[in-house]
């Protein structure tokens, strides 16, 4: 894999996914990264990072995140996570930017400034 010494502000959506297809391609997964395994791939990371802060406090939460060495594992299971989500939409053409973007319309229709305020409420809530 060659050098990708970038950050969020210098990275695209595209570039990412194509770095992941090529790690993938470079391994012959593509014969296991079905939509259910790699459905499965993302909650089992998640899972791996809720562990972090099972049955902790705000201030044991304040804590590890102060900690270099948690805040380096934390960020490398949010990685793992998003290698998934990259995988999938990657594999099934699915537009990241595009997805999010009407996501977020539709949420801003479900949580109205006015309702949603300092709340957190659900949408059906209100």
């Amino acid at each position: 894999m060659g050098s990708y010494l970038k950050n969020d502000s210098q990275s695209t959506v595209a570039e990412l996914k194509n770095m992941v297809r090529e790690f993938c391609e470079k391994r012959d997964w593509d014969r296991y990264h079905n939509a259910k395994d790699l459905a499965i791939g993302i909650i089992t990371e998640a899972s791996e990072l809720l562990e972090f802060f099972r049955f902790k406090d705000d201030a044991e939460i304040r804590a590890l995140m102060n900690d270099d060495e948690k805040l380096k594992e934390i960020s490398h299971e949010l990685a793992d996570i998003f290698y998934f989500i990259l995988r999938f939409s990657q594999k099934y053409g699915i537009d990241i930017t595009e997805s999010f973007e009407a996501k977020m319309k539709v949420n801003e229709v479900k949580y109205p400034i006015d309702k949603a305020w300092g709340s957190n409420k659900k949408y059906n809530e209100f």
